[in-house]
């Protein structure tokens, strides 16, 4: 979040107004100086993209809502502005099923 570590989106929004609006509106804008939307998606799709493959193996990833929204974006190849339409609630599960570029969003029906 570069210089905007620290503050919520409230604190920096009553700052920086239009920074903060040309941040939510362009996903390749990073005007705190740190990384932007589309930069944080791919890092984690990359990610996504480098999990094993084969014998049925799972792997297990305790993340953040803002990691678990950037990993679904890129694995249902949805615009990066979805990103902000995603609510990912605390101890939430998703799973994702497939490997290097195929994923599908698997979602349980409630038992």
């Amino acid at each position: 979040m570069g210089r905007w570590r620290g503050y919520t989106l409230a604190e920096v929004a009553a700052g920086e107004p239009g920074t903060v609006d040309a941040w939510l509106r362009d996903p390749r804008s990073a005007p705190h100086g740190g990384e932007s939307l589309l930069a944080f998606i791919s890092r984690v799709g990359g990610w996504l993209d480098t999990r094993p493959v084969g014998d049925g193996g799972r792997v297990v990833a305790v993340a953040e809502p803002s990691v678990v929204r950037a990993a679904l974006v890129y694995a249902l190849k949805a615009p990066p502005a979805t990103y902000w339409n995603i609510d990912v609630g605390p101890l939430s599960t998703v799973t994702l099923a497939g490997h290097g570029g195929r994923w599908n969003l698997r979602i349980d029906a409630a038992a």
